[in-house]
Protein backbone atom coordinates (compact mmCIF):
# COMPACT_ATOMS: atom_id res chain seq x y z
CA UNK A 1 0.00 0.00 0.00
CA UNK A 2 1.59 3.67 -0.59
CA UNK A 3 -0.35 6.03 1.36
CA UNK A 4 0.46 9.85 -0.72
CA UNK A 5 0.83 11.63 2.84
CA UNK A 6 1.85 15.47 2.75
CA UNK A 7 4.93 16.75 4.60
CA UNK A 8 4.45 18.20 7.20
CA UNK A 9 6.23 19.90 9.94
CA UNK A 10 4.51 18.90 13.32
CA UNK A 11 3.11 15.74 12.51
CA UNK A 12 4.72 12.65 11.14
CA UNK A 13 3.20 9.21 9.68
CA UNK A 14 4.57 5.79 9.11
CA UNK A 15 2.81 2.14 8.18
CA UNK A 16 4.08 -0.05 11.03
CA UNK A 17 2.68 -2.64 8.46
CA UNK A 18 -0.41 -3.04 6.27
CA UNK A 19 -3.26 -1.21 6.65
CA UNK A 20 -2.43 0.00 10.15
CA UNK A 21 -0.74 3.45 10.60
CA UNK A 22 0.91 5.60 13.14
CA UNK A 23 0.78 9.59 13.51
CA UNK A 24 2.13 11.37 15.98
CA UNK A 25 2.74 14.85 16.75
CA UNK A 26 6.41 15.32 16.77
CA UNK A 27 7.33 18.62 18.66
CA UNK A 28 8.70 16.85 22.30
CA UNK A 29 11.11 19.35 22.75
CA UNK A 30 7.37 21.42 23.31
CA UNK A 31 5.62 18.23 24.84
CA UNK A 32 3.77 17.86 21.52
CA UNK A 33 1.86 21.19 22.34
CA UNK A 34 0.03 22.36 19.62
CA UNK A 35 0.28 25.24 17.47
CA UNK A 36 -1.88 26.96 14.48
CA UNK A 37 0.20 25.15 12.18
CA UNK A 38 -0.21 21.89 13.69
CA UNK A 39 -4.25 22.59 13.17
CA UNK A 40 -4.21 23.09 9.58
CA UNK A 41 -2.27 19.65 9.17
CA UNK A 42 -4.79 17.70 11.24
CA UNK A 43 -6.73 18.54 8.75
CA UNK A 44 -4.32 17.46 6.10
CA UNK A 45 -3.25 14.45 7.44
CA UNK A 46 -7.36 13.39 7.75
CA UNK A 47 -7.49 14.26 3.96
CA UNK A 48 -4.89 12.38 3.17
CA UNK A 49 -5.64 9.33 5.38
CA UNK A 50 -9.46 9.09 4.68
CA UNK A 51 -9.41 7.32 1.34
CA UNK A 52 -5.76 5.54 2.27
CA UNK A 53 -6.82 2.35 2.46
CA UNK A 54 -5.74 2.23 6.08
CA UNK A 55 -7.97 -0.19 8.44
CA UNK A 56 -7.04 1.62 12.04
CA UNK A 57 -4.51 4.06 12.88
CA UNK A 58 -3.05 4.94 16.06
CA UNK A 59 -2.44 8.30 17.42
CA UNK A 60 0.69 9.14 20.05
CA UNK A 61 2.84 11.51 20.77
CA UNK A 62 6.77 11.99 19.78
CA UNK A 63 9.09 11.37 23.13
CA UNK A 64 8.54 9.97 26.43
CA UNK A 65 7.30 12.99 28.00
CA UNK A 66 3.64 14.13 26.86
CA UNK A 67 0.94 13.15 23.81
CA UNK A 68 -0.27 16.49 23.66
CA UNK A 69 0.34 19.26 26.45
CA UNK A 70 -2.57 21.39 24.63
CA UNK A 71 -1.83 24.80 22.70
CA UNK A 72 1.65 26.00 22.76
CA UNK A 73 1.77 29.34 25.29
CA UNK A 74 4.45 30.60 23.36
CA UNK A 75 2.19 30.87 20.65
CA UNK A 76 -0.86 32.37 22.45
CA UNK A 77 -0.23 35.73 21.30
CA UNK A 78 -1.54 35.05 18.32
CA UNK A 79 -5.22 34.12 19.18
CA UNK A 80 -5.08 37.14 21.64
CA UNK A 81 -4.20 39.50 18.90
CA UNK A 82 -7.00 38.24 16.60
CA UNK A 83 -10.11 39.90 15.86
CA UNK A 84 -13.48 37.81 16.73
CA UNK A 85 -14.33 37.08 12.59
CA UNK A 86 -10.64 35.86 12.58
CA UNK A 87 -10.09 33.88 15.69
CA UNK A 88 -13.47 32.20 14.11
CA UNK A 89 -12.34 31.35 12.00
CA UNK A 90 -9.09 29.90 13.57
CA UNK A 91 -11.72 28.41 15.64
CA UNK A 92 -13.25 26.19 12.45
CA UNK A 93 -9.69 25.54 11.58
CA UNK A 94 -8.72 24.11 14.31
CA UNK A 95 -11.98 22.14 15.16
CA UNK A 96 -11.90 21.02 11.77
CA UNK A 97 -8.66 19.44 11.60
CA UNK A 98 -9.68 17.67 14.98
CA UNK A 99 -13.13 16.53 13.57
CA UNK A 100 -11.55 15.29 10.27
CA UNK A 101 -9.35 12.76 12.66
CA UNK A 102 -12.90 11.82 14.34
CA UNK A 103 -14.49 11.11 10.63
CA UNK A 104 -11.75 8.79 9.39
CA UNK A 105 -13.57 5.68 8.26
CA UNK A 106 -10.89 3.32 10.10
CA UNK A 107 -11.17 3.23 14.15
CA UNK A 108 -8.53 5.72 15.14
CA UNK A 109 -6.95 4.60 19.03
CA UNK A 110 -5.38 7.16 20.63
CA UNK A 111 -1.93 5.74 22.80
CA UNK A 112 -1.84 8.32 25.72
CA UNK A 113 1.46 9.02 27.66
CA UNK A 114 1.95 12.00 30.46
CA UNK A 115 0.10 15.13 29.70
CA UNK A 116 -2.73 15.17 27.84
CA UNK A 117 -4.27 18.49 28.15
CA UNK A 118 -6.62 21.34 26.91
CA UNK A 119 -6.56 20.63 22.81
CA UNK A 120 -4.33 17.68 23.54
CA UNK A 121 -7.38 16.08 25.59
CA UNK A 122 -9.74 16.96 22.82
CA UNK A 123 -7.93 15.16 20.43
CA UNK A 124 -7.69 12.07 22.61
CA UNK A 125 -11.49 12.46 23.16
CA UNK A 126 -12.09 12.49 19.37
CA UNK A 127 -10.31 9.11 19.20
CA UNK A 128 -12.79 5.36 19.19
CA UNK A 129 -10.49 3.88 21.79
CA UNK A 130 -7.78 5.62 24.31
CA UNK A 131 -4.95 3.35 25.62
CA UNK A 132 -3.32 5.09 28.67
CA UNK A 133 -0.06 5.01 30.03
CA UNK A 134 0.25 4.88 34.35
CA UNK A 135 2.31 8.51 33.75
CA UNK A 136 -1.13 10.16 32.20
CA UNK A 137 -2.54 13.28 33.31
CA UNK A 138 -5.48 14.62 31.42
CA UNK A 139 -6.84 17.94 32.08
CA UNK A 140 -9.67 19.90 30.50
CA UNK A 141 -7.59 23.56 31.17
CA UNK A 142 -9.42 25.63 29.35
CA UNK A 143 -10.94 27.40 31.88
CA UNK A 144 -7.26 28.00 33.25
CA UNK A 145 -6.64 30.35 30.38
CA UNK A 146 -9.71 32.23 30.04
CA UNK A 147 -11.55 29.91 27.63
CA UNK A 148 -14.33 27.18 28.44
CA UNK A 149 -14.96 23.61 27.72
CA UNK A 150 -17.07 24.09 24.67
CA UNK A 151 -13.52 23.61 22.65
CA UNK A 152 -12.47 21.64 19.96
CA UNK A 153 -15.44 19.14 20.72
CA UNK A 154 -14.41 18.46 24.20
CA UNK A 155 -17.73 19.52 25.64
CA UNK A 156 -19.79 16.48 23.24
CA UNK A 157 -16.88 13.91 23.85
CA UNK A 158 -16.56 14.06 27.21
CA UNK A 159 -20.17 14.26 28.34
CA UNK A 160 -20.58 11.54 26.39
CA UNK A 161 -18.30 9.20 27.74
CA UNK A 162 -18.17 10.16 31.56
CA UNK A 163 -21.75 11.38 31.66
CA UNK A 164 -23.09 15.56 32.33
CA UNK A 165 -22.22 15.89 35.78
CA UNK A 166 -18.67 14.41 35.85
CA UNK A 167 -18.08 16.55 32.35
CA UNK A 168 -18.97 19.40 34.36
CA UNK A 169 -17.13 18.72 37.68
CA UNK A 170 -13.79 17.87 35.56
CA UNK A 171 -14.70 20.90 33.13
CA UNK A 172 -15.39 23.68 35.79
CA UNK A 173 -12.44 22.85 38.07
CA UNK A 174 -9.47 21.85 35.22
CA UNK A 175 -8.35 19.42 37.79
CA UNK A 176 -6.18 16.60 36.30
CA UNK A 177 -7.37 13.39 36.07
CA UNK A 178 -4.84 10.50 36.49
CA UNK A 179 -4.85 6.80 34.63
CA UNK A 180 -6.16 4.91 37.38
CA UNK A 181 -9.43 7.34 37.66
CA UNK A 182 -9.40 7.48 33.83
CA UNK A 183 -10.27 4.12 33.32
CA UNK A 184 -12.29 4.02 36.42
CA UNK A 185 -14.72 6.47 35.11
CA UNK A 186 -14.47 5.40 31.48
CA UNK A 187 -12.29 8.00 30.39
CA UNK A 188 -10.37 5.87 28.82
CA UNK A 189 -10.53 1.94 28.09
CA UNK A 190 -7.22 0.27 29.37
CA UNK A 191 -4.35 1.52 31.65
CA UNK A 192 -0.79 -0.34 29.68
CA UNK A 193 2.55 -0.40 30.97
CA UNK A 194 4.01 2.49 29.67
CA UNK A 195 6.99 0.67 27.85
CA UNK A 196 4.36 -1.44 26.24
CA UNK A 197 1.98 1.36 24.96
CA UNK A 198 2.86 1.17 21.66
CA UNK A 199 2.82 -1.95 21.56
CA UNK A 200 -0.39 -2.81 22.73
CA UNK A 201 -2.31 -0.10 20.36
CA UNK A 202 -0.68 -2.10 17.32
CA UNK A 203 -1.63 -5.21 18.72
CA UNK A 204 -5.23 -3.82 19.56
CA UNK A 205 -4.88 -2.02 15.90
CA UNK A 206 -4.21 -5.62 13.80
CA UNK A 207 -6.95 -7.38 15.98
CA UNK A 208 -9.20 -4.80 14.14
CA UNK A 209 -7.80 -4.86 10.91
CA UNK A 210 -7.77 -8.36 10.76
CA UNK A 211 -12.19 -8.39 10.24
CA UNK A 212 -14.39 -7.10 7.69
CA UNK A 213 -13.15 -3.91 6.59
CA UNK A 214 -16.90 -2.72 5.88
CA UNK A 215 -18.48 -4.12 9.13
CA UNK A 216 -15.81 -2.28 10.73
CA UNK A 217 -16.21 0.88 9.09
CA UNK A 218 -20.25 0.71 9.14
CA UNK A 219 -19.55 0.11 12.98
CA UNK A 220 -17.86 3.41 13.69
CA UNK A 221 -20.23 5.01 11.73
CA UNK A 222 -23.30 3.62 13.50
CA UNK A 223 -21.63 4.59 17.18
CA UNK A 224 -20.68 7.92 16.13
CA UNK A 225 -23.87 8.66 14.55
CA UNK A 226 -26.04 7.43 17.25
CA UNK A 227 -24.27 9.05 19.78
CA UNK A 228 -25.72 12.19 17.84
CA UNK A 229 -29.31 11.39 17.34
CA UNK A 230 -31.96 11.31 20.04
CA UNK A 231 -34.31 8.53 19.06
CA UNK A 232 -33.81 4.62 19.51
CA UNK A 233 -35.93 4.55 16.18
CA UNK A 234 -33.69 6.89 14.40
CA UNK A 235 -31.05 4.45 15.69
CA UNK A 236 -32.35 1.40 14.08
CA UNK A 237 -32.99 2.90 11.02
CA UNK A 238 -29.13 3.61 10.35
CA UNK A 239 -28.30 0.06 11.89
CA UNK A 240 -30.78 -1.64 9.83
CA UNK A 241 -29.66 0.17 6.59
CA UNK A 242 -25.95 -0.67 7.29
CA UNK A 243 -26.85 -4.23 8.15
CA UNK A 244 -28.91 -4.43 4.47
CA UNK A 245 -25.78 -2.94 2.67
CA UNK A 246 -23.30 -5.35 4.17
CA UNK A 247 -24.97 -8.25 3.37
CA UNK A 248 -24.67 -7.20 -0.84
CA UNK A 249 -20.83 -7.42 0.05
CA UNK A 250 -18.25 -9.88 -0.74
CA UNK A 251 -16.99 -10.23 3.19
CA UNK A 252 -20.10 -11.54 4.54
CA UNK A 253 -20.50 -14.48 2.61
CA UNK A 254 -16.51 -15.12 2.94
CA UNK A 255 -17.00 -15.12 6.29
CA UNK A 256 -19.60 -17.74 6.84
CA UNK A 257 -17.76 -20.06 4.46
CA UNK A 258 -14.47 -19.47 6.45
CA UNK A 259 -16.68 -19.94 9.91
CA UNK A 260 -18.38 -23.35 8.30
CA UNK A 261 -14.64 -24.48 7.22
CA UNK A 262 -13.26 -23.31 10.22
CA UNK A 263 -10.60 -21.46 8.94
CA UNK A 264 -9.38 -17.47 9.29
CA UNK A 265 -11.71 -15.28 6.52
CA UNK A 266 -9.34 -14.07 3.41
CA UNK A 267 -11.93 -9.92 3.68
CA UNK A 268 -11.42 -8.35 0.20
CA UNK A 269 -13.02 -4.98 1.11
CA UNK A 270 -15.32 -4.98 -1.87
Amino acid sequence: MTIDFPALQTLTFEEAEPGVGILRMNRPDRMNSQTVAMFHEYLAAGRALRDSGLRALVVTGAGDRSFCAGFDLDEIHVITEMGVREFLKFQETASGGIQSLRHLPFPVIAAIHGAATGGGMALALAADIRLAAPTLKMSAAFVKVGLSIGELGTSFNLARLVGPARAAEIGYTARIVGAEEAVRIGLVNHVVPSEQLLDEALTMARRIAQNSPGGVRMSKRAIQRNTEIGSYEAALELENRGQALLTRTEDMPEALAAFKEKRMPQFSGR
